[in-house]
């Protein structure tokens, strides 16, 4: 955008002065008729002598002025011209991390895993390791701050639970630990999903820092979340059982009336506080020991060289 300069009440500025000569004496221009009018000189005398004379051009620039609004726009034109960037090439860690988060599909969280992939997933843990950029993770607070979902492991300890075993038509959602590094303290958390409700099993802990990179946790409660009422159970034509095909149409009356009844049992308990108990046992103690850390991904090491391999929330590595 053009700009001017105000005098009195009449922005004007000198465009051209144009000297050939400097043996030439210039003379008083003729007065301007009006705002916006180019005036100009030429002498006489020049004339006839075939001397040319110096030429002087005033014009009196307002907001709307011819020249103006052409710069503007030519300027214009040159700030939108958009300079086209090539995609950012991704760094060796990045790779590796794709490439790690990529190994854990189908091995739900660990669970499924097979050897060749176990083998893999070390290997891909060990190289990060090498490259972690916080070199101390208890100093980096802010880092562990947040709720880390948990995407692999290799603790033996959870895969009873993972196995649905112990709790036939549930299966895990989600399990997350939450850091909360003003309080020091932490949350395990497991969210379980039923046909009609979802619930949650957590424990809640106090952490203390044992090294740059290793904390000692003490767990003092835990809480069995309400369970939370999920849609109704959509009851299909037809179920396949040991090869054969079985025809629930004369059922469904049966059915209805069970899933109404568990319906409505759920709502009761839905309307009660969560449960509470405490931890009052000395051996309820652990420690883990961070070997990488950045912005979303997290490797620890447990007891008996386990590891567990976290995403923080709101990661793209969650949806890649």
């Amino acid at each position: 955008m053009a700009f001017a300069s105000q005098l009195n009440q009449f922005p004007c500025k000198n465009l051209l002065v144009n000297r050939p000569n400097s043996n030439f004496t210039s003379r008083p221009s003729l007065p301007l008729n009006s705002i916006g009018i180019v005036g100009k000189s030429i002498g006489k005398q020049g004339i006839s002598a075939g001397i040319p004379q110096p030429v002087f051009w005033v014009r009196a620039v307002t907001d709307d002025d011819e020249w103006g609004s052409e710069k503007e726009e030519t300027s214009g034109e040159d700030s939108a011209v958009a300079v086209a960037e090539e995609p950012k090439e991704p760094t060796e860690t990045e790779k590796l991390k794709k490439a790690l988060v990529d190994s854990f599909y189908g091995t739900d969280r660990g669970l499924k895993a097979s050897s060749e992939t176990r083998a893999e997933i070390v290997e891909l843990i060990t190289q990060l390791e090498a490259k972690n950029p916080t070199a101390a993770p208890t100093e980096a607070l802010t880092l562990l701050n947040g709720k880390w979902i948990l995407a692999y492991t290799s603790f033996a300890g959870l895969f009873p639970l993972l196995s649905r075993g112990t709790l036939p038509l549930v299966k895990v959602e989600e399990i997350s630990q939450t850091i909360d590094s003003q309080n020091f303290t932490v949350q395990n958390s497991v969210q379980f999903a039923g046909p009609l409700a979802t619930t949650s099993i957590s424990t809640n802990a106090k952490f203390e820092v044992r090294s740059p990179k290793r904390v000692q946790i003490k767990f003092e409660e835990g809480i069995i979340g309400t369970p939370q009422l999920t849609d109704s159970i959509v009851i299909p034509e037809n179920a396949e059982f040991l090869g054969q095909k079985i025809d629930l149409t004369p059922f469904k009356g049966l059915i209805t009336s069970v899933q109404d009844t568990a319906s409505s049992v759920a709502k009761t308990i839905s309307s009660q506080p969560p449960f509470k108990f405490s931890i009052n046992n000395k051996n309820a103690e652990s420690w883990l020991l961070t070997t990488y850390l950045d912005e979303e991904l997290r490797i620890s090491r447990g007891e008996a060289g386990s590891v567990f391999v976290l995403i923080k929330e709101g990661s793209s590595l969650l949806t890649s």
